[in-house]
């Protein structure tokens, strides 16, 4: 006789079922795990012993055997330790194979039998239920994020002996069930809002388009301009997570290791400092996972004084900002990560920055600027949507009363949110932000009238603008009509749009 237990083996961002088997025979008692295990599943013999023991069941003396199938497949975690122990309670005869069947188990266990958080709860039960299964058993510190996923009963469990008890029916456990007065909505990030900012109107409004068709934007300027606040106001422009960004973005962090059972409610803000490397801003390592590009996913990446990243760094954004993911090979392993972002950027003109200032004199000389200014190449500028160059606002300026009403940032989020619903009533689809489509996509989505196309091409001929900024621009003249609540893209719209392509 052969025990089967089903969990699953969260790989990248997605994974695959696992098939748990345990057999035993007469021997020497042993416990021996196969099938491409890591150290931690090596480890987990120790565990499950004292866990079953400790839990007032019986460890069979027997030579057991436990294979994690398909066996190719490489498998990391502690999770496999509760699909382990059930496998081995069946084996031993203390539980039937048909009280496991039609379930999937996943947890890590303590000594003493107790269950503690996993990485990865959400991804083990999405692919669980696309399995087609209709229960799942996981710690009880991870159901509230796995409740995420409809159409599937999460059992959220404290001990290996309670799980015993209630596949015996001799203490039945309850399916989780969200309490809807929890969930509250997610609270802005404390960060400034546009009506802390002096002056800066033509940025501002560059934000706002940013926001509203999730494009990427560059400002450039002088130090003390206000581009960092600028680039952080933009945090709290941005609509709600929808349920499926909720999903998608909890799942990447609790595979990065970021949360255990949280859900994540605001919109990413990563801000990694130019040191960072390229593998912790792309992802990857022995055992691959999510860079700041994926944790951004669906929200802001900033990068602060741009040209001080290493080229090298720069350069593995060129892929993902086109692709909106990235494939990180190893030799071991090939992983996909989704890394739909905001590229959210700003820049000195110059090493002392000083450069076109009108108050204060650059000490740079010509080439020391254009060295500067090379550090960024052109297809990375060309991925970039928006450029803006933020002057510095006038001391007198600084010192004007503060509203308290906040006019300016709740005009500008409710003309965010308005975009954004026209965009998902326009696209229907996997579409989702305007700077989203593609070439072919323009053409359905985004007609230009014979005046806008004609005044486009003049501008692409005279800018010698590249093919992709020439729909790059379509694009931001797309959001631009969908702010000003216009159904098609005039002049006027194609006008403010080049304002951008500086």
């Amino acid at each position: 006789m052969v025990a089967r237990v089903i969990t699953v083996a969260p790989i990248g961002f997605d994974g695959f079922m696992v098939e748990v088997e345990s057999d035993a025979s007469k021997s020497l008692p042993s416990l021996q795990i196969v099938g491409l295990g890591n150290k931690a599943i090596d480890e987990a013999k120790e565990r499950v012993r004292s866990a079953i023991t400790n839990s007032l069941l019986e460890f069979p003396k027997k030579r057991i055997t436990i294979n994690l199938a398909p066996a190719e497949l490489p498998k990391d975690g502690a999770h496999y330790d509760l699909p382990i122990a059930m496998a081995i309670l069946c084996i031993s005869g203390q539980l039937h194979q048909k009280e496991l069947d039609g379930a999937v188990f996943a947890g890590e266990l303590a000594l003493d039998g107790s269950l503690r958080p996993i990485k990865g709860a959400i991804n083990i039960t999405q692919l669980a239920k696309q399995a087609g299964y209709k229960r799942i058993f996981l710690p009880l510190s991870n159901v509230q994020q796995a409740s995420l996923i409809d159409g599937i009963e999460i059992f959220g469990v404290s001990s290996v002996k309670q799980l015993f008890l209630h596949l015996k029916k001799e203490s039945i456990l309850e399916a989780y069930s969200p309490d809807p007065t929890i969930d509250k909505p997610a609270d802005k990030l404390n960060h400034p809002i546009l009506d802390d900012i002096k002056g800066q109107e033509q940025a501002k409004r560059a934000l706002v388009i940013a926001a509203a068709g999730h494009h990427n934007i560059l400002l450039a300027g002088t130090p003390g301009a206000g581009k960092t606040m600028l680039a952080k106001a933009l945090a709290n422009l941005l609509p709600d997570l929808t349920p499926s960004e909720q999903i998608a973005v909890t799942k990447i962090y609790s595979l990065a290791g970021k949360i255990d059972g949280e859900i994540i409610q605001k919109r990413p803000f990563r801000s990694p400092h130019h040191t960072t490397s390229p593998i912790a801003i792309v992802g990857g390592g022995i055992h691959p996972k999510p860079g700041e590009i994926s944790l951004a996913h669906t929200g802001v990446l900033f990068l602060d004084e741009f040209p001080e990243y290493p080229r090298s760094t720069l350069e593995t954004l060129r892929q993902p900002l086109e692709d909106k993911k990235i494939d990180v090979s190893r030799a071991n392993s090939h992983v996909t990560y989704p890394a739909d972002f905001m590229l959210v950027a700003t820049m000195n003109p110059c090493p002392c920055g000083y450069f076109g200032d009108k108050t204060k004199e650059c000490s740079c000389t010509s080439n020391q600027i254009i060295a500067y200014q090379k550090r960024l190449s052109g297809p990375l500028m060309d991925r970039i949507d928006l450029i803006v160059n933020v002057s510095r606002v006038p001391n007198e300026a600084l010192l004007v009363a503060d509203s308290l009403i906040n006019n300016q940032h709740l005009t500008a989020s409710d003309s965010i949110k308005r975009a954004f619903i026209a965009q998902k009533e326009r696209y229907k689809s996997s579409i989702i932000y305007n700077a989203s489509l593609s070439n072919s996509d323009i053409k359905k989505y985004a007609p230009l009238s014979d005046d806008a196309k004609s005044l486009l091409l003049k501008a692409a001929d005279s800018l010698k603008l590249s093919a992709r900024s020439y729909f790059k621009i379509i694009k931001i003249a797309r959001t631009i009509a969908d702010l000003a609540g216009e159904k098609d893209i005039s002049t006027g719209h194609i006008s403010e749009a080049l304002q951008y392509r500086k």
